[in-house]
């Protein structure tokens, strides 16, 4: 009798049994508390810059009642640095819902679980797998590339046609048990193993049937998305300073960039500042100087800033909401937790050295 080859999910074990990671935080427990909070800070980002995210998070936020019963300013004011700033308002929208509809319990229910705020199919599903063990096959990015480049699929994986394959093979290849390790090892090949560039192809498990390996084709598969030119837009921070020494701050709108976060007024390039500051806040300023230029690059667009220092007499003059914008005074040395964004803090640094 011919023996059977080893299939890709016992290779995938035995490989994650000598080389896989087992000591990240939120694998000890594996609770779905922790896998949820891990699986939402680990999209778009890279495991060593999730890690003293979730340590601080998880210190603060221990379990979803917390998290829940805390204000969304301070959940952003941990989330802040950590970047798509919609993942830190959709947890915090998702504990309510948890504790209000599934008395404090995360849904062991795939259709349940993707009901909730920031949970999509891969994310509901390895929550299940990592935390219960339940069978379902995760598609994050790092599986993606390793299905592209052992099946040698064609086109962009984000494309609708590519995804559905995608999903069909991830789910015929999931095996019956040890959905836990199996789930935690095909993220770590992708992460460790076959990387987006210079994969270790040597090292691989899959080596003696990949067929991108085979075809030569490992730098080419997947493929990449259809590149379109990045725009460039341009804004003003309006720096309101009082003689105290405090500066004007509003809050984003929820939706868009930076959408819940504390930030400085914004206008137009080329605007009048002082016409400005009166037409929008209501106070007339006197100008101070302006900063050096940043620029703050997004993942859809760069956005190139000029920061405006201005001074004002009297910050009573200043209406707390004007435009539909909450605002209010913030003392730089201050230890109130709110959520800032990016830019704000690199900017309230540069303040305090003027300052000292």
């Amino acid at each position: 009798m011919v023996p059977v080859p080893p299939s890709l999910s016992e290779r995938l074990l035995a490989w994650y049994g000598s080389h896989g990671r087992t000591d990240l935080p939120w694998q000890h427990p594996a609770a779905p508390y922790p896998v949820w909070i891990s699986e939402i800070m680990l999209q778009q980002t890279q495991v060593q810059a999730v890690i003293p995210y979730f340590e601080k998070f998880m210190a603060r936020f221990p379990d979803v009642q917390a998290l829940a019963a805390a204000p969304v300013d301070e959940v952003l004011h941990i989330w802040s640095g950590l970047g798509y700033y919609a993942r830190a308002r959709n947890l915090h929208r998702a504990a309510k819902m948890v504790v209000s509809d599934h008395g404090g319990e995360l849904p062991r229910s795939l259709d349940a679980l993707m009901a909730l705020p920031g949970i999509g199919r891969s994310t509901a599903a390895a929550i299940l797998a990592l935390s219960f063990g339940d069978r379902h096959a995760i598609l994050d990015g790092n599986v993606k590339r390793v299905l592209c480049r052992y099946h040698a699929i064609e086109g962009w994986p984000g494309a609708s046609g590519v995804a559905r394959r995608l999903w069909a093979i991830a789910e015929a290849h999931a095996p019956d048990d040890d959905l836990a390790a199996y789930t935690q090892a095909f993220m770590d090949l992708g992460a460790t193993v076959c990387t987006r560039s210079q994969p270790r192809c040597e090292d691989c498990p899959l080596n003696g049937d990949c067929l991108a390996l085979a075809e030569g084709r490992e730098a080419e598969l997947p493929q990449r998305k259809p590149r379109k030119t990045t725009p460039l837009r341009q804004t003003v921070f309006v720096i309101v300073r009082d003689p105290r020494g405090r500066v004007l701050l509003e809050r984003r709108p929820p939706a868009g960039v930076w959408g819940g976060l504390w930030s400085f007024p914004e206008c137009e390039p080329g605007a009048d500042i002082g016409a400005w500051c009166r037409e929008h806040l209501g106070v007339a300023v006197r100008p101070v100087r302006e900063l050096d230029a940043l620029r703050h690059t997004f993942s859809h667009f760069r956005l190139d800033i000029q920061p405006a220092l201005v001074s004002v007499d009297n910050a009573g003059a200043v209406s707390a909401v004007k435009d539909g914008a909450d605002r209010q005074w913030y003392q730089m040395d201050s230890a109130e937790r709110v959520g800032l964004a990016a830019p704000v803090t690199r900017l309230l640094d540069q303040l305090r050295s003027l300052v000292d």
